[in-house]
C-alpha cells in the first residue's frame, strides 16, 4: 500500500449550496475534474475539506459519495484527526472504508501534547487502523510540530506509512528524507514547496490549488527542471491569495470563478471571500 500515494494529492473541498448544505453536484464535478487533469490520488474530509464543521452524519454522506464518484479510479484518502484520542480509536473503528486506500491523521491541535505524547497518539490511531495511516505535521494550525525525531519514530511502526509535511521547515525535510525507511512517504503540503521537498527525497503533495490547477501538479512533479519552474512560478500569486482570509476560502472562490463550484460558500466560523479578495482571485486566475 505504500506506494498508491506518490504524485499529486488533492485536499478536495466540500462544496456547499447556498442554504450551506453539501453541493453533492458540485462535489461530483470536482471530482471528475480533478481526475482528468491527472491527480494521482483523492484525500477527502482534511482540513481544506471543512471537516470541522460537517456532522458525523455529513461526514459518512460526503465519504460515501467521494468513493462513488470516484468508482475505483484513484486511491482515496480519508482525513480523521482530532486532539481526542480515545474518540479517533473509536471513530476509526466505526468507519465504514469501503473503497478508501489511507487515513491522514492531522496531529493533536489545542491541547499542546509533549512529542512523546504525540507519538503515544498516533501509535493508539496506528494500532486500530485497518489502514495505512500519513501523519500531518501543520504547527501554524496545531501550535506543535512533529519534530524529525518523532516522525522518524513514528514511522517504525507498520502501519504508518508516510508524513505530509507542511511545517515550512526544509532542514527539517531534510532530516526526515535522509533518515527515513526506504518506503516512508514524505509529502509536501505546501503548494510551493512541491518541488524542493521532492529535490530533497520527497514523493509528493497534497495540494490545495490541485483542486483547481491539478495538471499545473503533474507539471512541477514530472516535468523537467525548466517546465517545473515555470509551473512552479506560475502559481505564486494565486497562492498567496488563497490563505489571506483563510483555507478553503481562497480556493473556492477560484473554483466558483473557473466554473466547478456553484457557489463559494463557506461555514462559519469562515466567511466567504471579500468582494476585494474575489477581485483579485478572479484577476490571477490562470486561463
Amino acid at each position: 500500500m505504500t506506494h498508491v500515494f506518490k504524485g499529486t494529492g488533492v485536499a478536495l473541498v466540500t462544496p456547499f449550496l447556498e442554504n450551506q448544505e453539501i453541493d453533492f453536484e458540485s462535489l461530483k464535478q470536482l471530482i471528475n475534474h480533478v481526475i482528468q487533469g491527472g491527480v494521482d490520488y483523492l484525500v477527502v474530509l482534511g482540513t481544506t475539506g471543512e471537516s470541522a464543521t460537517l456532522t458525523k452524519l455529513e461526514k459518512a454522506k460526503v465519504l460515501k459519495a467521494c468513493v462513488q464518484y470516484n468508482n475505483g479510479r484513484v486511491p482515496l484518502m480519508v482525513g480523521i484527526g482530532g486532539n481526542a484520542t480515545q474518540k479517533l480509536v473509536e471513530e476509526i473503528e466505526e468507519t465504514d472504508f469501503d473503497g478508501v486506500s489511507g487515513i491522514l491523521s492531522v496531529s493533536p491541535y489545542y491541547n499542546k501534547p509533549t512529542q512523546e505524547g504525540i507519538i503515544a497518539h498516533y501509535r493508539a490511531l496506528a494500532d486500530v487502523s485497518p489502514l495505512p495511516l500519513v501523519l500531518y505535521n501543520i504547527p501554524g494550525r496545531t501550535m506543535s510540530n512533529l519534530t524529525a525525531e518523532t516522525t522518524l519514530t513514528l514511522s517504525q511502526h507498520p502501519t504508518i506509512i508516510g508524513i505530509k509535511e507542511a511545517s515550512g521547515n526544509l532542514e527539517q525535510c531534510l532530516q526526515i528524507a535522509f533518515a527515513k525507511p526506504k518506503d516512508f512517504l514524505l509529502l509536501s503540503g505546501d503548494d510551493l514547496l512541491t518541488k524542493p521537498i521532492q529535490s530533497l527525497g520527497g514523493t509528493g503533495v497534497i495540494s490545495v490549488l490541485a483542486n483547481a490547477l491539478p495538471a499545473t501538479f503533474k507539471q512541477i512533479l514530472e516535468g523537467d527542471a525548466a517546465s517545473s519552474l515555470a509551473a512552479t512560478q506560475s502559481l505564486v500569486e494565486l497562492n498567496s491569495l488563497m490563505y489571506q482570509e483563510g483555507n478553503p476560502v481562497g480556493i473556492k472562490n477560484l473554483l466558483f470563478h473557473l466554473g466547478i463550484l456553484q457557489t463559494d460558500q463557506v461555514r462559519l466560523p469562515l466567511l466567504r471571500a471579500s468582494q476585494s479578495l474575489s477581485e483579485k482571485i478572479r484577476m490571477a486566475k490562470q486561463p
